[in-house]
């Protein structure tokens, strides 16, 4: 998901470089067809294909699923890539952040993972972030939006919270099926989420993004590990850096919660 542009355009270019055929899920139609055709002109491999996908529409999940089900017969790999940091509320009555960013791909993931079970060995990556050391997750509160001067920010580090519950909490209930999840922070990255950042503090974040931050193609590499390097399995659920495996914080290992987050995530979504 996210495949246009950033860390999810990198990661597409270079899985599509090893051969494989690869599905660019985005929402933008005009980005979309001209990442696929980028790729495909880069790389000389003409299966990459752009298929819509809106995160901030579960209705929009069901149908790309569905259509995804009727046409492509394998499924190997799910990289759920696509965020927003941006405030605001989806058409299904949910916190922009936490819809796009967890609950839109939880239910993707749900959709597909018969699929993923009878292709397996297969892998869910789910591209989380450090932020979740600032999550708080209320059970009772999932999908609105938290109050606060900083309402925006701690609405983005609550979803990258679940980010990495969701793949330790999929580990545990997938075990012995040959289907594995890993959550990925990929680094401190100079991409276009920026551009959803308070206007007062785009003066501070933008230059040091230039200066200090990864590009995406170097921030790629850890989401490219977890999806394709051998040996990867005994670390399902795990939590991983540019450094490898990593514990998160307190509230990332937090297995009643992560529970709790996939209960009330099945409820919010309808399953």
């Amino acid at each position: 998901t996210g495949g246009s542009s950033g860390i999810g355009a990198a990661t597409a270019l270079e899985l599509a470089r090893c051969g494989a055929r690869v599905i660019l899920a985005t929402r933008s139609a005009r980005r979309g067809e001209a990442a696929a055709s980028r790729i495909r002109r880069e790389t000389g491999n003409n299966e990459v294909q752009f298929m819509h996908l809106d995160l901030a529409s579960l209705r929009s999940v069901r149908a790309f699923a569905s259509t995804f089900l009727r046409q492509e017969p394998q499924l190997h790999i799910l990289i759920n890539n696509a965020g927003v940091s941006a405030g605001g509320t989806t058409e299904d009555g949910f916190s922009l952040p936490f819809q796009v960013n967890h609950l839109g791909h939880f239910l993707l993931t749900q959709l597909l993972l018969a699929r993923l079970r009878s292709c397996a060995p297969s892998r869910v990556v789910i591209v989380a972030s450090s932020a979740h050391c600032a999550g708080r997750l209320h059970p009772e509160s999932l999908g609105r939006p938290p109050s606060g001067l900083f309402s925006t920010f701690q609405d983005y580090c609550d979803s990258k919270l679940a980010n990495v519950l969701h793949a330790r909490e999929l580990a545990t209930r997938e075990q012995g099926t040959q289907v594995t999840s890993y959550a990925v922070h990929p680094g401190f990255v100079n991409t276009s989420l920026f551009r959803h950042a308070p206007l007062w503090l785009k003066p501070l974040l933008l230059p040091l993004a230039w200066l200090l931050f990864l590009d995406a193609s170097e921030a790629a590499q850890v989401v490219l590990d977890c999806a394709t390097q051998d040996g990867l399995e005994p670390l399902s659920g795990r939590y991983f850096t540019d450094s490898g495996p990593r514990l998160p914080w307190p509230a990332g290992r937090d297995d009643r919660l992560a529970r709790a987050l996939w209960e009330g995530s099945k409820r919010l979504v309808g399953l």
